[in-house]
């Protein structure tokens, strides 16, 4: 006797109408990176096939996404100048600002952008935050974390997502917001990012790495999951419209978890360590790139993820639409 469930295996049809696992395009968001000057797209070493553009040549990393079919990006500012507070990040005229604008002037709201919320990019010593005493001042952050919101919401950006895992990030930023009539502006907080060695050629690609020590003071101890679903509703508690973890693939317990714990809406970032290893077992001829894709994805959207960061977002798009994934 052939079982119901093996009868519906054997059809191609009836087995994509039957997952349980379903994925849109417009639950992805791609990652893009913007350096200071005029006319430049780079080739990044570390992460093949992704490219570090400036504010003006920005709009066709965005066009050729838009045509691919991804409608939401989420964009990380390289300035030339850095210094210890990291004024560039809630400059007017700082890197990403000048792309917000120029995407929105071109494109309007048929792109959705996202600002990653942080000053690791922008500080001389690469640490997400000011430094005292060779540590990092949670509280004197605050401020300047809620100055880069706005100055981000001011530059036509759709939404902000507070990094760098200081306490308290999300109130500062949604009173700040609100206090300056941005109440519509979402926040999508990286409340679980734990310190992980997966983020090397991120660090690599913005000019990130720290000059000393580490961030384990503020990024979370990879052992630890009930503090994650702890600092998951302190975030939630102060205002988050959408929570993050952060990598994805080693950490899908938690987003299980957070998924069945809370009520918003779960992000998790496939992050560049996770994507460059796909790519270079696939330049070596020992996976096959497309299917690892989709597998990967499809399992961090299985573990409860409501949407993904990733720098497959293009190819995943169309693998969505041969239904090979979705």
């Amino acid at each position: 006797m052939v079982t119901r469930t093996r009868r519906l295996r054997g059809c191609e049809t009836l087995r994509r109408a039957t997952r349980e696992t379903r994925i849109s395009s417009g639950s992805l968001i791609y990652p893009l990176f913007v350096r200071e000057g005029k006319g430049i797209e780079e080739d990044l070493p570390s992460l093949p096939g992704q490219i570090r553009y400036s504010p003006d040549t920005v709009l066709r990393g965005v066009e050729a996404a838009l045509v691919a079919g991804v409608r939401a990006f989420l964009l990380f500012g390289v300035p030339e100048a850095k210094d210890g507070i990291g004024s560039n990040s809630y400059s007017e005229h700082g890197v990403v600002q000048r792309a917000f604008e120029n995407v929105k002037a071109s494109f309007g709201k048929d792109a959705y952008l996202i600002a990653d919320v942080c000053l690791c990019q922008y500080t001389s010593h690469g640490h997400c935050g000011i430094i005292q005493n060779e540590e990092v001042d949670n509280d004197s952050t605050l401020q300047l974390l809620a100055k880069t919101a706005l100055s981000y919401a001011r530059a036509g950006g759709d939404m902000v997502a507070p990094s760098g895992m200081m306490d308290g990030t999300v109130a500062a930023l949604r009173a700040a917001l609100d206090t300056e009539g941005f109440t519509n502006i979402p926040i999508m907080s990286y409340a679980a990012k734990y310190a992980s060695a997966f983020y090397g050629p991120f660090r690599d690609a913005a000019g990130s790495t720290p000059q000393f020590g580490d961030r384990k003071t503020y990024q979370m101890d990879y052992h630890n999951k009930r503090e994650a679903l702890k600092r998951i509703q302190v975030d939630i508690d102060e205002g988050a419209d959408i929570i993050m973890v952060k990598p994805a693939l080693s950490y899908l317990d938690i987003v299980s978890k957070a998924r069945e714990q809370t009520n918003v809406p779960v992000a998790a970032y496939s992050v560049s360590g996770e994507y460059a290893m796909i790519k270079t077992a696939a330049a070596a001829g020992i996976v096959d790139e497309y299917n690892i894709m989709c597998e990967s994805a499809a399992s961090i959207f299985r573990a409860g993820a409501d949407i993904l960061i990733t720098y497959f977002a293009k190819e995943l798009v169309q693998a969505i639409r041969k239904g090979d994934i979705g």
